[in-house]
């Protein structure tokens, strides 16, 4: 399992950029939920939830809520910050690939390509093994990717995110290196640089790590072939009504899995 764990290490200059208003995001699980289950939801799992921004917005409204991430600095962070909003999350350190929560949950979802650091094909069979466990029967996992339009074999666009709070400004560069996927394995070898200006303390950090590319298709494979998640939709943006295709309001990637048998 790859990840940049120079700038991950750094949670709170990662939040000046990134924290943001996710109610709409929470609301399509919830409306996958009610569209592939049928009811409401009563927990979730965050995987991957670095700051825990989604698993912070469930449990506000009151859903009992884990959130599950490799990096300690993450979820002291992400412990601080629910501490200070008065939301109470069941915060849990450890591999995507294998993990046990206290009680099975109805929902779980991967944010913001979260799944990209799992470069093999057992890798990822072993997480969706390991998500479909701690689902209640007919449970649904919801995988959030970057659009092929954006990422794929022949481009890997440049992303550049920038981000004020406090007198300190942040801007990460990423894919400084013109990274390239590999034709067979899907795995490009990706840098950043993250500038920070902390209040005139100024200084540049820089991580490298491998990413994979994925596809509808495999991941529709890779699910079958776990034997415990089936892909049942996919959608362009978190809008129920919004399928994936090539349309400028299809901007990201997002597959919804159920847990079968």
């Amino acid at each position: 399992m790859a990840e940049h764990c120079n700038l991950y290490d750094r949670a709170m200059y990662y939040d000046v950029i990134f924290n943001r208003d996710v109610s709409s995001e929470a609301q399509f699980v919830k409306d996958a939920y009610q569209k592939y289950h049928g009811g409401t939801i009563n927990s979730v799992l965050d995987v991957a939830c670095g700051p825990g921004y989604h698993a912070r917005a469930f449990a506000r409204s009151g859903v009992k809520t884990y959130g599950l991430d490799l990096r300690a600095e993450m979820l002291r962070y992400a412990d601080d910050e629910a501490k200070k909003e008065g939301a109470k999350v069941n915060w849990l350190e450890a591999d995507m690939r294998a993990f046990q929560l206290a009680q099975p949950v109805d929902a779980a979802f991967c944010m913001f390509d979260g799944l990209d650091c799992l470069l093999t094909n057992e890798n990822l069979v072993k997480h969706f093994q390991a998500v479909a466990s701690n689902l209640t029967p007919k449970g649904i996992y919801i995988i959030d990717l970057s659009h092929p339009a954006e990422v794929s074999f022949s481009h890997y666009k440049k992303f550049h995110y920038h981000g004020e709070r406090d007198g300190t400004t942040v801007d990460i560069h990423w894919a400084t290196n013109d990274p390239h996927y590999d034709l067979a394995t899907g795995i490009a070898h990706v840098a950043l640089e993250m500038h920070v200006d902390d209040n005139g303390r100024k200084f540049v950090v820089r991580d490298e790590a491998d990413e994979r590319l994925l596809f509808p298709q495999e991941l529709t494979l890779l699910a079958a072939q776990s034997k415990s998640l089936a892909v049942v939709g996919w959608y362009g943006d978190f809008a129920i009504n919004q399928p994936l295709d090539h349309s400028p309001r299809s901007r990201r990637m997002i597959g919804v899995l159920q847990k079968v048998g």
